[in-house]
């Protein structure tokens, strides 16, 4: 275990490294917690938890990685974690594209959540944007056959920006067609920051796609997302 990873945790400790998933696998990574349930979601920058918490509490058959950036957002919700009893998550202090680029391997995740990325909203960061090409082809590369990707935000440029780069995936199937998106999704887990946010009446989109069966196989859709990798931001 990293020295990073050295607080005191009331309870088990479901953290874990991004090297630790490339050493051991991701199977192995969960054979600590249960090694019956066999699909896997991920929820990539889970914030506070509300979320996450909320879709392991929903299902029980399915095991959870929840990655965030925040060393301090992991710690508190690893405490949580021990207090609570769940065993079927592991939580992951990185980025995003660092779990999803290099230690997710190929048709491994039943479903993906992004919620509210940072929308970067000057032009000139843009760049900065988690929702790229290259890191949407790394996710079709992630999807088992069939997967779901679902993606929030409450920037209208960001969902406009969105909406183009999911578009314009071959892998992926808009499962809000003909629509880009929509404003709410029945049954999806409300967190507090989206009640405030509603009360401040910000207007919310969000899309689903699901990975299209017989366009792209793993090997392919391997190769298309090291082609994207590869080319100049």
């Amino acid at each position: 275990m990293s020295r990073a990873l050295k607080y005191d945790i009331p309870g088990p400790d479901w953290r874990i490294t991004p090297e630790e998933i490339k050493e051991k696998g991701l199977r192995e990574s969960f054979s600590r917690s249960s090694e019956e349930h066999v699909s896997l979601v991920v929820d990539l920058g889970f914030g506070r938890g509300e979320f996450l918490l909320a879709l392991v509490q929903q299902d029980p058959d399915t095991l959870f990685l929840g990655v965030e950036y925040s060393f301090k957002r992991v710690l508190k919700m690893a405490r949580l974690l021990a207090r609570s009893g769940l065993t079927r998550i592991l939580l992951c202090d990185a980025t995003a594209e660092a779990v999803v680029g290099a230690c997710l391997p190929d048709a491994s995740v039943r479903e993906f959540y992004v919620n509210f990325p940072d929308p970067w909203p000057k032009k000139r960061h843009h760049r900065r944007r988690m929702l790229q090409s290259a890191f949407v082809a790394q996710i079709v590369r992630c999807l088992e056959t069939s997967g779901v990707f679902n993606v929030a935000t409450d920037h209208r440029g960001y969902a406009e920006w969105i909406d183009e780069v999911l578009s314009r995936e071959p892998g992926l199937e808009n499962l809000y067609a003909p629509d880009g998106w929509r404003d709410s999704v029945e049954g999806r887990p409300t967190t507090s920051y989206e009640l405030e946010w509603r009360a401040e009446g910000r207007s919310f989109h969000f899309f689903r796609y699901r990975r299209q069966v017989g366009v792209e196989g793993p090997v392919s859709a391997r190769d298309r997302a090291a082609e994207l990798d590869s080319q100049p931001s």
